[in-house]
């Protein structure tokens, strides 16, 4: 069964499509194999970092019945590693007017994929669809730069997906439904009390969805100038979100990346001695440690679940 990790940021430019894309190089190589999905519905551009300039189908194709099979849009990369590419659209009607049941086909479709790592690059802002498609995943990246205007949009983002989170749970459900989605909320406590006010039995619904959602930082183009008060963040995210969010790494300030954003290239594979490369080492390593910490308690668990 694949690993899912959905990569978001509150808002554009701050190098996600980057991340994504050195980091689903660095899994390859050690072994797992890969698939990178463009989800920026309607402002694509992670092939584009892999030289991929005219894709042969794209997701377009999947939204319009032209291919049925997302696992067909899965195009290799140059590489001697297990690393696949399902590449984004363009602005297209479909795209701008995306149905839900579009929506839901292509999550369905995604989670069957033939992976063992799906690396989920989402589009920036807080449409339904895109912190649906943030929700979809196992593990939750968030990225963002030193800029506090960067940071206050994480906040934002990572407080409207808990939100979304917990409203889900509910949206196939009367009167709850209704009440919650005729209201407007500024934390999860809020909606804590709103589903409160309609079913107690719902409350415990709604924390159950929250378990498990705790994004990981990911702080790029840090300089020794950089001041970012992740402290801060993370007590606000813990005081209104109910979320935890831990750091999983800095990759810092580096021409090197320019050099290979012009060159088509992950930085990774430019130049591997770069100090953002080698940052990326070290989130990678993160990462995939805390991937294994999760399974680990999971499998400890489980027996406890089967006495019960």
């Amino acid at each position: 069964m694949s690993t899912i990790i959905s990569v978001a940021s509150g808002k554009g430019g701050v190098g996600k499509s980057m991340v994504v894309s050195n980091l689903g190089l660095l899994l390859a190589r050690k072994g797992h194999r890969v698939i990178l999905v463009d989800m920026d519905i309607g402002g694509a551009n992670l092939h584009i970092l892999f030289g991929m300039f005219h894709p042969p189908s794209t997701l377009t194709d999947f939204f319009s019945n032209r291919s049925t099979n997302l696992e067909d849009l899965a195009h290799p990369l140059t590489s001697p590693f297990s690393l696949r590419l399902i590449p984004g659209t363009g602005e297209t009607l479909i795209t701008a007017n995306l149905q839900h049941a579009k929506k839901k086909r292509l999550i369905r479709h995604l989670q069957k994929l033939d992976a063992d790592i799906i690396l989920v690059d989402v589009g920036a802002g807080t449409s339904y669809h895109t912190l649906d498609f943030f929700l979809l995943a196992d593990y939750f990246l968030a990225v963002a730069t030193p800029d506090p205007t960067s940071v206050l949009d994480l906040y934002r983002f990572i407080k409207l997906a808990a939100i979304r989170k917990v409203l889900t749970v509910f949206l196939a459900r009367d009167p709850i439904a209704e009440t919650l989605l005729s209201q407007d909320f500024h934390s999860v406590t809020e909606v804590l009390e709103a589903v409160g006010r309609t079913s107690e039995s719902g409350v415990k619904l709604a924390q159950q969805a929250l378990q498990g959602f705790q994004p990981a930082l990911i702080l790029n183009r840090m300089t020794q100038k950089s001041r970012i008060n992740t402290l801060q963040l993370q007590h606000l995210l813990k005081q209104y979100v109910g979320a935890e969010l831990s750091v999983l790494g800095n990759i810092p300030e580096d021409p090197h990346v320019q050099q290979s954003i012009f060159k088509y290239l992950p930085v990774v594979e430019l130049s591997p001695k770069a100090p953002a490369a080698i940052a990326f080492e070290q989130v990678t390593e993160n990462l995939l440690k805390l991937v294994r910490q999760r399974e680990e308690l999971a499998e400890a668990l489980e027996p406890r679940k089967i006495r019960a």
